[in-house]
């Protein structure tokens, strides 16, 4: 791992497909903390799910990479990400209302 690759970033994703109903935001949170990820992820009104997290950018890559498939019974059409500055600001990974 690159020194690059070990500094603390930030990421916000949105899933779309059928991603609810699905156990979608249990595994995420399972594969985040697996991964010593901290954020949060939630449904959102549409259908969608979406997710904020942080931790060093390898990680973070590879959680936009699980999160192409996700749990069995998800069928993801759509993954989009935007990194962001970390803030530092979650001590743990969790469903957010």
């Amino acid at each position: 791992m690159s020194d690059a690759d070990a500094d603390p970033a930030r990421i916000a994703v949105r899933i779309r497909g059928r991603v609810q109903g699905v156990g979608f935001r249990y595994a995420a949170i399972a594969e985040a903390r697996r991964l010593g990820i901290t954020g949060w992820v939630r449904n959102t009104h549409d259908g969608d799910v979406e997710l904020v997290a942080e931790g060093d950018a390898d990680r973070l890559r590879r959680l936009v990479t699980w999160c192409r498939t996700g749990p069995p019974g998800a069928r993801v059409t759509q993954v989009e990400h935007l990194w962001r500055p970390f803030a530092g600001e979650f001590d743990a990974f969790r469903l957010r209302p």
